[in-house]
């Protein structure tokens, strides 16, 4: 894959790897996290249609990238663009993980990039 396109759950998720997902998984169906499903409320009439599963590249697919660019705004992502940015790899933050990739791009507006000093 020469380029991944993401966006960042107000948990940590890229790609719905879910908070505790191990970081070597490749795609798979993921039981979706209920705040993923809370923040995704607002594209349905309501909470019970949001669907509970999905089909997601794991981390290890997304690595594999070439290039990955990373996209968000918004204040409630905030929180966890810094922790994203300069907090430790943990699979508790799946994001966290593209510190370690080699040409990685985060796009995020000032609202997102309130906590980054």
């Amino acid at each position: 894959m020469d380029v991944q396109i993401l966006g960042i759950g107000t948990n940590g998720h890229i790609g719905f790897n879910e908070p505790g997902t191990p970081l070597g998984n490749e795609t798979f169906i993921v039981t979706l996290d209920e705040q993923t499903r809370l923040d995704n409320s607002r594209f349905f009439d309501s909470l019970d249609e949001v669907p509970k599963y999905a089909i997601t590249m794991g981390i290890k697919n997304i690595m594999y990238s070439k290039k990955i660019v990373l996209i968000a705004s918004g204040k409630e992502k905030a929180s966890v663009i810094r922790k994203m940015i300069k907090g430790k790899v943990t699979k508790n933050l799946p994001a966290s993980i593209l510190q370690l990739h080699p040409d990685c791009t985060v796009i995020i507006d000032e609202n997102a990039a309130s906590q980054l000093k």
